[in-house]
């Protein structure tokens, strides 16, 4: 199996919630359309610093996080952050990795808009159990 990578749009949560409130238009909003490489051993969101400043997501929290390398290194948190990916949505914070890395869809996220690896086509899509709607496990 290759590498699998998706089509996301990653939206300023904060924006949409000033838009809502109409401190700001809907043209305003700050998005960024990215090709992220779906790693379902990462558990977050992770983005890296162009993406952070482009979408202006301040920072929230600092955690400890292992990198593929085995190195342990200090990270920023940012967020709120709203992933939009064919009919579905999520909102979470994400992991700020250096300059320009790569953009990796995580675990956690790729749950919560309940949509499924596609090795053969090396891509990911919405659930076909629950094609027009996330469905999750609340128990």
């Amino acid at each position: 199996m290759g590498l699998i990578y998706a089509d996301l749009e990653l939206v300023s949560a904060e924006d949409v919630a000033l838009a809502r409130k109409g401190y700001i238009t809907k043209e305003q909003i700050k998005k960024e359309n990215v090709t992220a490489l779906v790693d379902s051993g990462a558990y977050m969101m992770c983005i890296n610093e162009h993406i952070q400043n482009q979408l202006d997501l301040p920072v929230v929290d600092t955690m400890e996080a292992d990198l593929a390398d085995g190195t342990l290194q200090t990270m920023n948190v940012v967020g709120p952050l709203i992933i939009n990916f064919k009919n579905r949505t999520t909102s979470c914070n994400a992991v700020v990795l250096p300059g320009e890395s790569e953009v990796l869809l995580g675990a956690i996220p790729m749950e919560d808009m309940d949509v499924v690896l596609v090795p053969k086509l090396q891509t990911i899509d919405v659930n076909p159990k629950s094609k027009y709607m996330a469905k999750k496990k609340i128990k």
